[in-house]
């Protein structure tokens, strides 16, 4: 949806601030010429706007070039590459010890914005940007918030522009529903699933079941499998909840 660039606050450069870098978000040709572009972009900057957690790309103001009449805005700049960049070099998914503070980093986060009264809405790879530092949830673009609890945010359906993912949308986006906290942890199983197995759980109806995928340990697979169910029903736990799942280091034994 959008097209991000490395920039320099020239503002910030003039009063001598050490580091005045920063990433610059405008909307993507395609959406750029609609009649409310500028409402969708910064809608997104609403939605983000008092987020302040470790894991989740902080966003500092929006902008409007009036001249060309282009709306942006800026926010930190996040070092590293995404995670859609890092998958084909683990064709056979992520060793447990490397995948599971990855697990917990964007779990933490995505819990924290879900407080915070914020979904997310597109949870795929090419949102998450791993780093040296970790790992950091960005692009909110399809983001929603939770039950119109932010006040003065923009009344736009995002239904309309149909740009889900579908190898990690939850079934029930696909078919027209509104994002929601179980959909994005849907999006984040998903995720977690493909770095632990080197491949996307793929197409599937509701009573196929999936393989246990190769990098991930037994006593966790139950936790991250409910959160894979196509039907919302059956997510049994949250976001916080799968994050607990995949923190608990007991081993299960079973006898027989």
């Amino acid at each position: 949806m959008g097209v991000v660039y490395r920039a320099r606050d020239l503002l910030h450069e003039a009063f001598g601030e050490p580091d005045c870098r920063v990433a610059l978000k405008l909307l993507g040709e395609s959406l750029s010429a609609s009649a409310d572009a500028h409402v969708l972009l910064y809608s997104e900057f609403a939605l983000t706007r008092s987020l302040r957690h470790d894991h989740v790309v902080r966003a500092f103001s929006f902008e409007v070039d009036t001249a060309h009449q282009v709306a942006f805005f800026t926010m930190e700049v996040m070092p590293g590459l995404t995670l859609d960049r890092m998958l084909p070099e683990c064709p056979q998914g992520l060793p447990w010890q490397e995948l599971q503070p990855m697990a917990l980093q964007l779990l933490d986060a995505l819990a924290y914005t879900h407080r915070q009264g914020v979904l997310h809405g597109d949870v795929k790879p090419a949102n998450i940007m791993v780093s040296e530092q970790g790992v950091r949830l960005f692009d909110f673009g399809l983001g929603h918030a939770e039950a119109q609890v932010r006040s003065g945010l923009p009344g736009l359906s995002r239904s309309r522009l149909n740009a889900w993912t579908p190898a990690y949308a939850a079934p029930e986006l696909m078919a027209g529903g509104l994002p929601s906290a179980s959909a994005d942890l849907y999006g984040a199983a998903c995720v977690l699933y493909e770095l632990a197995e080197g491949r996307r759980p793929g197409e599937r109806q509701c009573h196929q079941r999936l393989p246990r995928p190769r990098q991930l340990p037994r006593q966790y697979w139950p936790s991250l499998r409910s959160a894979l169910a196509m039907d919302p029903e059956q997510r049994t736990l949250g976001v916080a909840e799968l994050r607990e799942g995949l923190a608990n280091r007991r081993r299960l034994w079973f006898v027989g």
